[in-house]
């Protein structure tokens, strides 16, 4: 039996992203002279501007979601464990796997729900630390690090490359689509529920916000605050149309806060009501 799957539209998030310590996302390191700067951060480059990669914050959000809801560890990927649903009777009730997505080999998959786009460094930002901040280079700062061998107790620097807190990225863009589709009499789509599962990414952001973003988070690095949140709807029926505000917040928190709200004018907006 043939599967039908059907766009009933989509959900765009938009919101800056302010570095609250050093953000450090880490790049490639190829070509570093001896006594330079032992861990870069990736840059744009025709820009040369630092950025946030869409698969570094879409990775962390996932990861930290797999952990807060007590996911099995069941695949490894360069070293680390992560969790992919194996069986569609697993997936189909696997929230995480159903927004964030599973391999295209499954032969059980639906469309992934959440695109996460690159995030560059504000103009804004962008021009203060070009003419007011002192940084080591450009747009970013150079932060030394000693560790010390525990037998020898020898001392080994390293030189860290970090954007400088109070730094602003944005504006980020998260789009997500909800989906209606069946696999002959059976539901493998279901739009409510997706709109429902709006729930699981505002989760997986204030877990961000609460941990660290890119690397030496344990070290201080890395803690990210979203403000402005701005969400928008494109309903399939009138997709060329302007897309429709739903709402707009300060912060996570305000967001949060009116969730279920929310929720219920998004689904209004698709006709899901």
């Amino acid at each position: 039996m043939p599967r039908r799957i059907q766009l009933k539209g989509r959900i765009f998030l938009t919101f800056n992203i302010k570095a609250v310590t050093g953000l450090h996302i880490g790049g490639s390191e190829t070509g570093i002279e001896i006594g330079g700067v032992d861990k870069v951060v990736i840059r744009d480059p025709i820009t040369n501007r630092p950025y946030i990669p869409g698969s570094s914050l879409k990775g962390k959000v996932r990861s930290l979601l797999e952990k807060y809801r007590g996911l099995i560890l069941n695949r490894n990927i360069g070293g680390t464990a992560i969790h992919t649903c194996d069986k569609s009777e697993n997936y189909a009730g696997c929230d995480v796997c159903q927004v964030c997505g599973v391999p295209g080999e499954m032969d059980f998959a639906t469309p992934t729900r959440l695109v996460v786009r690159d995030v560059h460094l504000a103009e804004e930002s962008a021009r203060d630390l070009t003419e007011r901040a002192r940084t080591d280079l450009p747009y970013t700062e150079v932060k030394t690090e000693v560790s010390i061998d525990r037998v020898t107790s020898a001392a080994n620097p390293r030189r860290m490359e970090r954007v400088p807190a109070g730094a602003v990225f944005g504006p980020a863009e998260l789009i997500y689509s909800v989906y209606e589709g069946t696999d002959g009499n059976t539901s493998i789509a279901n739009p409510r529920k997706d709109v429902e599962r709006l729930r699981i990414l505002v989760e997986g952001l204030q877990l961000l916000e609460d941990d660290y973003l890119g690397g030496l988070g344990s070290r201080g690095s890395g803690k990210v605050k979203l403000q402005g949140i701005k969400i928008f709807v494109r309903p399939s029926e009138r997709y060329l149309e302007t897309p429709q505000p739903v709402g707009e917040y300060a912060d996570l928190p305000a967001l949060a806060k009116d969730l279920d709200n929310l929720i219920q004018r998004v689904a209004n907006a698709l006709g899901l009501a």
